[in-house]
C-alpha cells in the first residue's frame, strides 16, 4: 500500500478527502477522485461526516479500488454496534481495502436527522483495539480467526488545537497504545499549535502526522464552517482576508497552499479537504511547490485493485 510505504519510509505523504454522494450514483465522487490520481498517495472517504446521510464509505472505497485508486476507509462507531463493526472490518479486508481511519463519529445533533439514535457501543480507542486483535488473528469470541490475521493499516484522528492540552496528549497516547499507526488531524489553522503537537506529543511516540488543510471558498463559507462543523476554529484574520479579497476562491487556494508549504516542514504529511471543489487540489499543490506522487503510484494501486478483484472472484 502506497500510504503505508510512504509513511514507513519517512516520505512526505499526501492524502485527500472525498465525500460519498447523497444518493445512489457514485459518478461525481469517482470523477473527483480520478482527478487526484498521481497527486496523492491515497483518497480518504468520509463516513457519515456531520451526521448527514451519504452512500456507504465501504462501497465507495471498493469502487475507488476498482479504478486503481488507493482508498482510506473511514469507520465511525456512532451508527454501528460491535457486531456491525466487526463485519465491516472483515468485509473491507476481503474487498482489498487496507487503510482505515478509526473515528468515534460526529454527534447526531450536528446533522439533519437529529432524531436518529446513536449506538456508540465502541469509540475510536476500542475500535483501534479491535483492529489490532484482528491483525493478530484473534477472534473476539472463539480464540483465533480460522483463516489467520488481517492486514489492516489503522490510523486515528486528533485536533492539535484542542483546548485541553493534557487531555489531547492522553487521548493520543491511548490511541497509539491501541494500535494507531498514523494520525490525521482536524483542519489546522494555527501553525504553532501544530508544531507543539508534533514536537511534544507525536514525535516521542514515533507517530506520523498528516496535518489537515481545509480549502475555504469565501468568508461566508468560513463562518458557516465555524458554526456547523464540530471543533472548527477558523481565526478571524483569515476570514477577514477572504472577505477583503477580489477573488475569494483564489484567495482560499492561496491560503491552503501556504498551509501545505508550511506544514510539510512540521508534519510528515498533509491531508487535503476541498469539499465539492476537489478539482482545485492540483493548483493548491502546484502553488505549494509539492511534486506529484511517484509515477509508480498508479501502477501499484492498479496492482492492488487487480489483487482485490482476484480475491473477490474466488
Amino acid at each position: 500500500m502506497l500510504l503505508q510505504e510512504a509513511l514507513a519510509a519517512g516520505q512526505f505523504a499526501l492524502t485527500a478527502e472525498v465525500t460519498p454522494p447523497r444518493g445512489a450514483d457514485p459518478s461525481r465522487t469517482l470523477a473527483a477522485a480520478a482527478g487526484l490520481r498521481g497527486l496523492v498517495h491515497a483518497v480518504n472517504v468520509t463516513d457519515g461526516s456531520r451526521a448527514v446521510m451519504r452512500m456507504s464509505s465501504l462501497a465507495m472505497c471498493r469502487l475507488l479500488l476498482e479504478q486503481g485508486l488507493e482508498p482510506v476507509l473511514q469507520v465511525t462507531c456512532r451508527d454501528r454496534n460491535r457486531l456491525a463493526l466487526q463485519a465491516d472490518l472483515l468485509g473491507a479486508h476481503a474487498l482489498g481495502i487496507r487503510n482505515l481511519l478509526c473515528l468515534t463519529g460526529d454527534p447526531l445533533k450536528a446533522g439533519d436527522q437529529p432524531r436518529s439514535r446513536p449506538v456508540n457501543e465502541l469509540e475510536a480507542v476500542r475500535l483501534l483495539q479491535l483492529v489490532h486483535r484482528f491483525n493478530a488473528g484473534e477472534d473476539p469470541v472463539k480464540g483465533d480467526l480460522p483463516d489467520g490475521g488481517t492486514d489492516l493499516f489503522a490510523g486515528a484522528a486528533a485536533d492539535p488545537q484542542s483546548p485541553s492540552w493534557s487531555g489531547l496528549g492522553a487521548r493520543v497516547r491511548r490511541k497509539h497504545a491501541a494500535g494507531a499507526r498514523f494520525l490525521q488531524t482536524q483542519m489546522v489553522m494555527d501553525e504553532q499549535a501544530l508544531r507543539r503537537f508534533v514536537r511534544e506529543i507525536t514525535e516521542p511516540l514515533g507517530l506520523p502526522v498528516l496535518a489537515g488543510v481545509f480549502l475555504l471558498k469565501s468568508a461566508k463559507n468560513a463562518a458557516f464552517i465555524n458554526r456547523v462543523v464540530p471543533g472548527a476554529n477558523i481565526p478571524q484574520p483569515i476570514i477577514d482576508r477572504l472577505a477583503g479579497a477580489a477573488d475569494p476562491a483564489a484567495e482560499g487556494i492561496a491560503i491552503a497552499a501556504e498551509q501545505v508549504a508550511t506544514y510539510r516542514t512540521i508534519a510528515q504529511g498533509v491531508h487535503l479537504m476541498a469539499v465539492k471543489a476537489e478539482e482545485r487540489i492540483p493548483e493548491i499543490l502546484r502553488l505549494a511547490g509539492v511534486a506529484a506522487v511517484a509515477a509508480s503510484a498508479g501502477g501499484a494501486a492498479a496492482a492492488g485493485a487487480e489483487l482485490a478483484r482476484a480475491q473477490f472472484s474466488r
